[in-house]
């Protein structure tokens, strides 16, 4: 994880103070410019947490949605579409998993030509300790109340369905 910056200004806001001296005030690109910092915060401190279980999020979230499964089994491609990442990224995920004990892989019986990344009792376990510590932490979101985390999450459905993830779950039209 990096180290906090201590410095004695927000850098996203004198850029923001540049740009709109140069192009005028716009204040997406100081939300996108701080939700891409908070990103890289987050990642940093989450991948910390995860790593005594040999863990990053991105193997967290695998691990995971395998536990959500009936069976403890996904095809690839539902891996994939699922955690919204490309096949080579589920592929690599996979991969790193499977050395680790923590999947293994096999034929899906509904589809011959198919795989299956199945979670092993052993990647059933380090998911449920992991899943403690990341509670424990808040996700590294401790700082919000439970209504801002939820206004949070609502302030980015907009952004997801207006792109296309999914249909807005109150029924308006979207442009794409």
């Amino acid at each position: 994880m990096g180290n906090p910056l201590n410095l004695p200004f927000d850098p996203i806001e004198r850029a923001h103070e540049n740009w709109t001296r140069r192009w005028g005030a716009s204040p997406a690109m100081a939300a996108v410019t701080s939700v891409m910092r908070a990103q890289q915060i987050l990642i940093g401190r989450l991948d910390a947490a995860l790593k005594p279980y040999a863990l990053t999020f991105a193997r967290y979230e695998a691990l995971v949605l395998l536990t959500f499964s009936h069976s403890g089994g996904l095809p690839l491609g539902k891996i994939g579409e699922r955690l919204m990442v490309h096949p080579t990224s589920v592929t690599n995920t996979i991969d790193r998993l499977e050395r680790q004990g923590f999947v293994r892989r096999k034929p899906n019986p509904s589809d011959g030509r198919g795989t299956l990344a199945e979670i092993t009792g052993e990647g059933r376990e380090v998911v449920e300790q992991a899943t403690r510590d990341l509670l424990d932490m808040d996700f590294g979101l401790e700082g919000y109340t439970g209504e801002e985390l939820r206004e949070m999450h609502r302030s980015f459905v907009k952004l997801r369905v207006g792109f296309g993830d999914f249909p807005d779950p109150e029924g308006a039209p979207t442009e794409n």
